[in-house]
């Protein structure tokens, strides 16, 4: 009998605990389900869609060439998976666990309607280094602060070898005709920057051990191309952490090209990078709702400039929410100023036309645009959030909510809301020669404002004076882990 496995954030074969489990079991049908989003989970932004629908037709050809068929529906997982498993006399089924509420309710769900049938049901670790609750404080409390998390969570992490492909053989079933990707025309500077599937993620990740060398001196500067690009990859599972981890741990014994080892302290930098991105998983595991409520609760008062469907407001009739438009509201002008690259101050634009073209930005850059939005413009970081889960090919539901309330101060150990960062600083210090403003920026463009739309140092100043309104909200914080 044929064991059925569930695709879902695991786009890859290899290091594929919950599809080498099936494939022991017998020949494998793959499935994947275009579910409802319920809330608090919601679909994925339109950059991040674009990709996945490239790893999708990937992991078909994966697939395809070892003779498993991947069959696609859409629905109610807890409709579609039993009726399902009955047309095609499935007795075993397996998947890759989900940490996001209700979406772990499903699965539960599923996995009891199936056993109470006579299938065999198993579900594995997911998508992080470490399962959020094997991490907690002496008192048996998750984390909220990244340092004694790391300190845990890197005590926790298995050092066994990623798993290979495992041997696959497929059922007699006829695959689904998945066509040609959806490609809108947005999407023609996505597929000039990015190779998605698993394929494309095992070469990036060759490559970057390749110049991890360079990570520790070079990370922040916008112009150099240091940083892995591996989180877009890792987003929709074409590759996995653990095999990540362990391509660092072997770049500590592999010579470079100039026959030396590259420093420790860039390689563990780089490892604590994907122990950050365990730290947002863990944190959404208890807080489902981590896109729209404030984890410091404090900042309920802060008068952030805020409308409730914003975006789909300003995209109706399939306006570029970018352009600029009537409004009394001069916030709503600047919001537009900001997503479309022309606010007058240049690191913030080169990095919005960057995110615009290529569905990425720099790190550095994003906390810099991001602390512009929420501290110098004064709006709510709820609509940047909303605007990089759009646009960005690697939002993923708890990176790209953690980050944005650390930058704007609200959330798990975040940057402190006094701290503002500089655009004009910042770009002195990690641009200085203008390489990175200068690709995306030209010179005389004739759409930037003659002046920057906002004085930062004005900005900064009420932006100070509104958090010391706050302050006397500083008691509202949540026990850990709500």
């Amino acid at each position: 009998m044929p064991a059925l496995m569930w695709f879902r954030n695991d786009l890859r074969l290899h290091d594929n605990a919950a599809l080498t489990w099936a494939a022991k079991r017998g020949p494998v049908v793959a499935l994947l389900i275009d579910e409802p989003a319920p809330s608090p989970a919601r679909p994925l932004g339109a950059a991040a869609t674009w990709w996945r629908e490239q790893s999708i037709r990937a992991l078909a050809a994966d697939l395809g060439r070892r003779g498993v068929p991947l069959l696609r529906r859409r629905g109610d997982a807890r409709t579609v998976l039993p009726e399902l498993c009955d047309s095609l006399g499935v007795d075993a089924v397996s998947w890759s666990r989900r940490y996001h509420e209700p979406l772990r309710d499903i699965d539960a769900e599923v996995k009891a309607t199936l056993r109470d049938r006579g299938i065999d049901v198993a579900s594995h670790p997911g998508f992080t280094l470490v399962e959020p609750w094997e991490v907690t404080t002496k008192a048996g409390d998750p984390f909220r602060v990244f340092t004694p998390f790391s300190e845990a969570a890197r005590l926790q992490v298995r050092d066994d070898a990623p798993l290979p492909i495992p041997d696959l053989s497929g059922a007699d079933v006829e695959p689904d005709e998945l066509g040609e990707a959806p490609s809108p025309a947005w999407a023609t500077g996505l597929a000039e920057h990015w190779a998605p599937g698993e394929a494309g993620a095992r070469k990036r990740l060759e490559e970057f051990m390749g110049e991890i060398s360079s990570y520790g001196a070079d990370r922040d500067v916008p112009a150099q191309d240091a940083t892995s690009h591996l989180s877009p990859h890792l987003a929709s599972g074409d590759i996995s952490p653990r095999e990540i981890w362990a391509a660092a741990e072997e770049a500590l014994d592999t010579p470079g090209p100039d026959g030396t080892l590259p420093p420790a302290d860039d390689v563990e930098k780089f490892r604590d990078e994907l122990l950050w991105r365990d730290f947002a998983w863990h944190r959404l595991f208890y807080n489902p709702e981590l896109h729209r409520v404030n984890v410091r609760r404090q900042f309920d008062h802060f008068d952030w400039a805020w409308r409730d469907g914003e975006l789909a407001e300003a995209s109706a009739g399939g306006r570029d929410p970018r352009l600029p438009r009537d409004s009394s509201e001069q916030w709503l002008e600047h919001l537009g100023a900001w997503r479309s690259g022309t606010t007058g101050i240049s690191l913030v634009d080169a990095g919005m036309r960057e995110l615009w073209h290529t569905g990425y930005m720099h790190n550095r850059v994003r906390m810099v645009v991001g602390s512009f939005l929420t501290k110098n413009l004064g709006i709510h970081w709820r609509h940047g959030e909303e605007w990089f889960w759009d646009c960005l090919v690697d939002a993923d539901p708890a990176a790209n909510a953690f980050n944005w309330q650390w930058v704007a101060g609200c959330g798990d150990d975040a940057a402190p809301y006094f701290r503002i960062f500089n655009p004009e600083a910042q770009a002195k210090r990690f641009d200085p020669h203008g390489e990175y403003i200068a690709t995306w920026v030209p010179p005389l463009d004739p759409a930037m404002p003659a002046e920057p739309i906002v004085d930062l140092k004005h900005s900064r100043r009420a932006a100070l004076d509104a958090y010391g309104e706050v302050k006397a909200h500083k008691n509202e914080t949540p026990p850990a882990g709500t």
